[in-house]
């Protein structure tokens, strides 16, 4: 998760995971499983190319150009992977049906090495601008999730965005009570009823 958008749609995942399992992304764009369950974003989160200042010309040459090395990589294990965009982005489409095709995910995993991590200049680049509404938001999910049982939940930037790896432990129980609670402050529905991955 690099971004807060991923940050709360992680978090907000986290709640729908108790009924969706494995399913897709809904971050304004799709995001595809690679070695070890990692995601590579497949567009900006918020769907734009986002308010954030632009990346430096030489980082983000080296990031396209690792990024298509990733393509010709996974076009050489067998997948029509399209071409990354001018930032970097690669819209695999259904992500949904990737994530269940083997093919796809042992392609994804052969070329995982060759798929560069966002460099911090082109997610800033990519964030999403924030209205003062949102970062509030984003701020009282951090706080809520904090209190609640996450105390490891990442504290957002002043633009209401997170940068860089922002790790948090999901997985316990704490974290997982706190994500219900928290839900409704970004309009996810506290309680999940069964459903289907």
């Amino acid at each position: 998760m690099r971004t807060t958008n991923r940050v709360l749609t992680a978090a907000a995942a986290s709640v729908m995971a108790l009924a969706l399992t494995g399913c897709g992304s809904d971050d304004g764009g799709s995001e595809v499983p690679t070695a070890g369950g990692a995601t590579t974003a497949a567009s900006a989160s918020g769907g734009g190319d986002g308010g954030g200042s632009s990346a430096p010309d030489g980082e983000l040459a080296a990031y396209l150009d690792g990024k298509r090395a990733f393509v010709k990589c996974l076009r050489e294990n067998g997948i029509d992977a399209p071409d990354p965009d001018a930032k970097g982005r690669i819209d695999f489409g259904d992500t949904a049906a990737l994530k269940k095709n083997p093919a796809f995910l042992k392609a994804s995993q052969t070329c995982a090495s060759l798929n560069p991590p966002v460099p911090e200049s082109v997610e800033k680049s990519l964030a999403p601008k924030l209205s003062p509404e949102q970062i509030k938001v984003r701020r009282e999910y951090a706080d809520c999730m904090q209190k609640n049982g996450a105390p490891d939940f990442p504290e957002p930037g002043p633009d209401g965005n997170v940068y860089g790896e922002a790790q948090w432990d999901q997985t316990s129980a704490a974290a997982e009570r706190a994500t219900r609670t928290c839900a409704p402050i970004i309009g996810a529905p506290a309680d999940q009823g069964p459903g289907k991955g």
